[in-house]
């Protein structure tokens, strides 16, 4: 519209600009979208009931025990192990060094032992330069070095039979020594179990009864054909038992040596003894005696006699199942291949049978009870 200013009108234009929505990013819309979908996986499918004010005081106070639930929980283990420990050390068996101390091992300067000294393959002494030998001497001496002392500190002392069960041997004077093992040719029996100083170890060698005669005696094959006849055995033995039984007159002596002098006198017609004992005679003597086997199914089991002392004996037969039980141990092995598995080859009767002599294995022995902690292996 012309105004009369003769200039040209100035238009107002009001534009009226259309303000564009709020946009959120698409990182934003991203982010939403997981948390949203973490929810669908997290949240019940049914809603919570309403979380009240007694769930809150349950809450807060198991924060605040948790603590002392931890502690109880320490305090429970330290109980277990402390259990466990008492039960092993003081409860539980003992060890090798609590045996030693209980068997006065340690105050021991030498180790007598009490041996037959008139056995050959068992035990004898020479009485020429002194020395000792046979199958009870080196299995002594297997004792003796598990329990700490050299062969120079164990001392043999010849023992009769019936003073075994006392542990009284004697010296070359004739003297009374108390021993403390008695490893002569000793069967464990009921009996010699129930006597009030007699405590044997696991055994350490099974044998059998068998009869020595003369050269030339009639054919044997039991002790009843001694009847009435003169049978020599030694004394306490359960082979006189036997002869006993057998209705045969019996002498008793304390060595079997004095039996042969007997029957080399012809003053008695057979010694009855162990067969690992007779062994020896025959193999020295081949052509003096007839070895007969009787055939009994009686085992003749040796043991080591300790006296009254129950941890000496938990040691003697800790010794007696590692050598048993251990491969690399051959100890027991070399004393029979050395000492009795000689003797088998002259050992037959007078019509050409072998005479067994013993068993050419260790027996078994069960394990003794020994506390051992769990990187230790004391006994195998």
């Amino acid at each position: 519209m012309d105004d009369g200013s003769g200039e040209a009108p100035v238009r107002k234009v009001i534009v009226h600009r259309r303000v564009p929505t709020q946009r959120r990013p698409r990182r934003a819309r991203a982010r939403r979208a997981l948390t949203g979908l973490r929810r669908s996986f997290t949240q019940p499918a049914f809603p919570s009931p309403a979380f009240t004010g007694r769930d809150r005081l349950v809450r807060t106070w198991g924060a605040s025990l948790a603590p002392w639930r931890l502690a109880a929980v320490g305090v429970i283990m330290i109980l277990v192990l402390t259990f466990a420990w008492v039960r092993l050390f003081h409860l539980g068996p003992p060890s090798i060094e609590d045996l030693r101390r209980a068997a006065g091992v340690d105050e021991w300067q030498t180790l007598p032992i009490g041996v037959k000294d008139d056995q050959p393959g068992i035990a004898e002494r020479d009485p020429v330069d002194g020395s000792w030998r046979g199958f009870d001497i080196d299995i002594a001496y297997m004792i003796a070095e598990d329990l700490g002392f050299r062969r120079q500190e164990v001392r043999f002392y010849g023992i009769e039979s019936e003073d075994r069960a006392r542990m009284e041997a004697t010296d070359l004077d004739g003297n009374p020594v108390p021993v403390k093992l008695v490893i002569a040719s000793f069967s464990i029996t009921e009996e010699r179990e129930r006597m009030p100083n007699v405590m044997f170890s696991q055994s350490y060698l099974h044998t059998e009864q068998s009869v020595i005669t003369l050269k030339g005696h009639d054919k044997v094959a039991s002790l009843e054909e001694f009847r009435d006849k003169t049978v020599c055995s030694l004394s306490s033995s359960t082979s006189a038992k036997t002869a006993d039984d057998s209705r045969a007159r019996l002498r008793q002596r304390n060595r079997v040596s004095e039996c042969f002098d007997l029957l080399n006198l012809e003053e008695v017609d057979a010694v009855t003894t162990d067969a690992a004992i007779l062994g020896g005679y025959k193999a020295r003597y081949k052509d003096k005696y007839d070895h007969w086997d009787l055939g009994l199914d009686k085992t003749e089991a040796w043991g080591v006699s300790v006296g009254a002392n129950a941890a000496l004996r938990d040691l003697v037969n800790i010794t007696l199942y590692r050598s048993w039980k251990d491969p690399k141990d051959a100890r027991w092995e070399q004393a029979y291949e050395k000492n009795i598995l000689p003797e088998t080859v002259p050992n037959k009767t007078a019509d050409g049978k072998p005479v067994p002599l013993a068993r050419p294995q260790q027996p078994v022995t069960a394990r003794p009870r020994v506390r051992e902690l769990p990187w230790e292996e004391v006994v195998p």
